[in-house]
C-alpha cells in the first residue's frame, strides 16, 4: 500500500498540471450537469414493513383525494368574542379565501364546517388540502402557506401549520462560520498562509465534487431532505483532515532535507496510507447503515460515505499536485531559515514540540491518567439511562416560527394531544364488514385511558375502507402517548380477529414507534458489522489484536459520552440556550444508529492518525515506550488541529434553526472533543505504555494468513526510494 501511494505521490506531484486540471474539469464539467438539471427533488420519510407505513399506503389508495400535504390554520379570536359569532364570519372567511388561493391547494374548510372548535368556542381550526406531498412543495408554496399568519386583524391570532411546513433544512452562513475558524486553525498550526489556503482550497474542491456528485445522484435516488446536509457536513470535516494529515508530513520530510518530489511521495505513502484506512473505516461505518433496512437512512449512509471516499481520493491524488505548485511557501518562516541553517533536523522535537511533553506526562502518569478518564467520561454518560427518541415534532421548532405559533395555539384551544392525533384505517372485504370493524374499533379506542376523544370515522366511495381519528390527552411525543399507540394496536387486535377485518394505526406518533421498535431491532446487527469489520481493518493495518481492542473499547467511551451530553442538553434542557435550543424534547429517532456510525469512522481517523506514527516509529528500532511517546509528540499537533477543525465544522451546523441538524452537529462536535483530547491524546498512550511490545502482538499463524499493507512505510527507504523500485 505505501510503496503504490508513493507512485501515486510522486506522479501526481511531477504531473501536477495534468492531475489539478483533471480534477478542475471535473469539477467544472459536475457543475454544468447540476445546472443544466436543476434542483433535486427530495422524498419524505418512509418506512417500509411498518403498521403505520402499510396505513399511509391504503390511504394513498383509498383515499387520493387526500393524499397531499394536510395543514391547519389556527384562529384565536379576542378574548371575550368566539369563532362562532356573526361578527367572526368576515374573518374566517376572509383566512378561508386566502388559503384556497396558496398556490397547490385543492380545499380549504373553515371550522364552521368541520366544527373543528374548542370548547369555549374561542378557537378554530381551517383545513388546507395540497394536491403535493410535503417534500414536492415548493419554496414559494410554502411561504405562501406560512404567510397566511400575517396581517391578522387587532386581537386576533392566526398561525399556519402542519406537513407544508416540513422544509428542507437551510444550509448558509452558519456552516460558513464553522469554515472560517477550520481556516484559522490551520494558519496557527502551519504558521504559513500559502499551506493553509492550499489545505483548504483542496478539502473545498473534493466537497464540490462529492456535493455535486450526490445533488445529480438525487435526480435518480431519492434523498431525504437532511442526506445532503449530512454528505456536507462530513464531506468538510474529513476533507480538511485528512489533507492536514498529508501536508503536516509533507512539511517534515521537507524539513529533515529531502526533496520536494520525494517528500510528496512518502507523506502520500505513509500518512496517505494512514488517511486511506481511516477513510475506509468512516465508509464502513456509513455504508453499514443499509444493514438498517430502512431507504432513507441507507441513501443518507452511502451518500455520505460517497463524499469521504471523495475527500479520501483528492488528498492522494489533488494535494501533491497543489504541493508541487506551493514550493517552499508550503513552508513557514521558522522552518524555511531552520532549513537553511540546520538541514535535516527533526523541529517537532528540536523546537520543544508539547506533544513530545505530553506524552512523557501520559506515560509517567498512566494511571492517574486512566482513572480520571474514565471516571469523568461515565460520569458524563450517566444521562443515557434516560434517553427517549422519537420523530420530531413542531412542538421543538423555534419559539417565533409559524408552526411553533400553531402548535401552541392548538395545545391552549383543544389539549396538546390534537396536535398528534392518530388514525385508525379500518380496511374490509364487504361494507357491513367495515361498518362492524370501525364500530369495535371507535369503542376499543374509546375505552383506553389516555384517548380524549374518537372523531367520527370517513368512509371510502366503496364503502371497503374508514378512517377514524383517535384524540390522545398527551402530546405527540409524549411517553404516554407511545404507551398509548402499543396498547391501542393490541385493543385492535382482538377487534380485528372478531370481525376479520384489517385495522392498524399510523400518525406521526404511530410512525415514531415503529421507526424506534425497528431500529433497535437492527442496533446490535448493525454494531456487529460496523465493530466487526472496523476491528479486522485495524487489525490489518497495525498487524495487532490488542491495538483494535483498546480502540474499539475507546470508542465506547465517547459514543457513550456523546450520547449523554447530548441528552442532557436536547432533552433534559441544561445549557440549552447556548445552543440556542428553544424547547427541549425527545431526541430524534435514527440520532443514535446516525452518531454511532459516524463517530466510530471519526473515533478510528484519529486512533489511525496517532497510533499509525507510534507503529511506524516502533518497526524502526524504537522501544515500545519511545514510540509511544514519539507518536503522541509528532501526531499530538496534528491531531489537536483536526479535532478542532472538525468540531468547528460540526458546532458551525448546531446553529442552524433545526433542531435535528441542531443535535447531530452538537453530538458529532462534542464526540470528537471527548474522543480526539481525553481517549486518543490521554486514554490511548497511558493504554498503549501499559502494554508495551505486547500492544504488537499478533499470533504467528495469523501474521502469515494477513496481507502486509506496510502502514508504517517500511519498504520506504530512507533515501526515499521503495526497495523494489531501487533494485531496478
Amino acid at each position: 500500500m505505501a510503496t503504490l501511494l508513493y507512485r501515486i505521490g510522486r506522479f501526481a506531484f511531477g504531473r501536477r498540471g495534468v492531475v489539478a486540471s483533471a480534477w478542475f474539469v471535473l469539477l467544472a464539467v459536475l457543475a454544468a450537469v447540476l445546472l443544466t438539471l436543476g434542483s433535486a427533488p427530495t422524498s419524505s420519510v418512509t418506512i417500509p414493513g411498518t403498521e403505520s407505513q402499510r396505513a399511509l399506503e391504503a390511504l394513498a389508495r383509498e383515499f387520493p383525494q387526500a393524499s397531499g400535504a394536510s395543514g391547519t390554520v389556527v384562529v384565536r379570536a379576542p378574548e371575550g368574542q368566539t369563532v362562532v359569532a356573526p361578527t367572526s364570519k368576515a374573518v374566517l372567511d376572509d383566512v378561508v379565501a386566502r388559503a384556497a388561493k396558496v398556490p397547490g391547494v385543492v380545499a380549504a374548510l373553515g371550522p364552521l364546517e368541520t366544527k373543528a372548535i374548542s370548547q369555549d368556542g374561542r378557537f378554530g381550526l381551517v383545513t388546507v388540502q395540497f394536491d403535493k406531498t410535503a417534500d414536492e412543495l415548493t419554496p414559494e408554496q410554502r411561504s405562501a402557506y406560512e404567510a397566511l399568519g400575517d396581517g391578522a386583524p387587532a386581537g386576533w391570532a392566526v398561525a399556519a401549520g402542519g406537513e407544508p411546513l416540513l422544509a428542507t433544512p437551510e444550509i448558509g452562513s452558519t456552516e460558513g462560520i464553522g469554515v472560517l475558524v477550520a481556516l484559522v486553525v490551520l494558519v496557527i498550526t502551519f504558521g504559513s498562509l500559502v499551506a493553509a489556503g492550499m489545505t483548504m482550497v483542496n478539502a473545498l474542491i473534493g466537497v464540490g465534487v462529492g456535493m455535486i456528485g450526490l445533488l445529480i445522484v438525487g435526480h435518480a435516488v431519492e434523498l431525504s431532505s437532511v442526506t445532503p446536509v449530512l454528505a456536507l457536513m462530513l464531506g468538510l470535516a474529513v476533507g480538511i483532515d485528512y489533507s492536514l494529515f498529508i501536508t503536516s508530513r509533507y512539511r517534515h520530510n521537507l524539513a529533515l532535507g529531502l526533496d520536494r518530489q520525494d517528500s510528496a511521495g512518502r507523506a502520500v505513502g505513509t500518512a496517505g496510507t494512514a488517511v486511506v484506512f481511516a477513510g475506509l473505516t468512516v465508509i464502513i461505518a456509513l455504508a453499514g447503515l443499509s444493514v438498517v433496512g430502512i431507504p432513507f437512512l441507507t441513501a443518507m449512509g452511502l451518500a455520505a460515505a460517497g463524499t469521504v471516499l471523495v475527500a479520501v481520493l483528492v488528498a492522494v491524488t489533488l494535494l501533491p499536485a497543489l504541493l508541487g505548485f506551493a514550493g517552499d511557501r508550503v513552508l513557514s518562516r521558522r522552518q524555511r531559515r531552520a532549513d537553511r541553517d540546520e538541514p535535516g533536523t527533526d523541529l517537532d522535537e528540536a523546537s520543544g514540540n508539547r506533544g513530545f511533553a505530553w506524552g512523557r506526562f501520559t506515560v509517567r502518569h498512566r494511571i492517574p491518567v486512566l482513572l480520571a478518564g474514565i471516571v469523568v467520561l461515565g460520569a458524563v454518560a450517566v444521562p443515557v439511562a434516560d434517553m427517549r427518541l422519537a420523530l420530531p415534532d413542531d412542538g421543538t421548532a423555534p419559539v417565533t416560527s409559524s408552526k411553533r405559533v400553531a402548535y401552541d395555539l392548538i395545545s391552549e384551544g383543544f389539549g396538546e394531544g390534537f396536535n398528534g392525533r392518530l388514525v385508525m384505517v379500518v380496511h374490509g372485504d364487504s361494507q357491513p364488514q367495515v361498518q362492524q370493524a370501525t364500530a369495535g374499533a371507535a369503542k376499543a379506542a374509546t375505552g383506553l385511558g389516555d384517548v380524549l376523544a374518537v372523531a367520527p370515522g370517513q368512509t371510502s366511495a366503496d364503502g371497503r375502507t374508514t378512517i377514524l381519528a383517535v384524540i390522545p390527552k398527551s402530546g405527540p411525543t409524549a411517553e404516554a402517548t407511545f404507551d398509548l399507540v402499543r396498547d391501542l394496536r393490541s385493543a385492535l387486535a382482538v377487534t380485528a380477529g372478531a370481525t376479520g377485518a384489517e385495522i392498524s394505526v399510523t400518525g406521526v406518533t404511530a410512525v415514531g414507534v415503529d421507526v424506534s421498535d425497528k431500529l433497535a431491532a437492527a442496533l446490535p446487527v448493525y454494531l456487529l458489522v460496523v465493530v466487526g469489520l472496523g476491528f479486522v481493518l485495524l487489525m490489518l493495518m497495525f498487524r495487532s489484536l490488542l491495538v483494535p481492542l483498546k480502540a474499539t473499547l475507546g470508542f465506547l467511551l465517547t459514543v457513550g459520552a456523546a450520547f449523554g451530553a447530548t441528552v442532557a442538553i436536547f432533552q433534559w434542557g441544561w445549557l440549552s440556550s447556548l445552543v440556542g435550543l428553544d424547547t427541549a424534547g425527545p431526541l430524534v429517532s435514527f440520532l443514535p444508529i446516525l452518531l454511532i456510525g459516524i463517530l466510530f469512522g471519526l473515533a478510528m481517523d484519529y486512533e489511525v492518525f496517532l497510533v499509525s506514527r507510534m507503529r511506524e516509529d516502533f518497526v524502526h528500532g524504537d522501544t515500545a515506550r519511545e514510540a509511544v511517546v514519539a507518536g503522541v509528540g509528532h501526531g499530538a499537533r496534528v491531531v489537536v488541529a483536526a479535532a478542532l477543525i472538525m468540531m468547528s465544522v460540526f458546532a458551525g451546523f448546531v446553529l442552524v434553526d433545526d433542531p435535528i441538524i441542531k443535535s447531530m452537529g452538537f453530538a458529532l462536535a462534542f464526540g470528537v472533543a471527548v474522543d480526539a483530547f481525553v481517549v486518543r491524546l490521554s486514554l490511548v498512550p497511558a493504554v498503549m505504555s501499559f502494554l508495551g511490545d505486547k500492544a504488537w502482538w499478533l499470533p504467528r499463524w495469523l501474521d502469515r494468513a494477513l496481507p502486509n499493507v506496510d502502514i508504517e512505510g517500511e519498504n520506504l527507504r530512507a533515501t526515499g526510494e521503495p526497495a523494489e523500485l531501487a533494485a531496478r
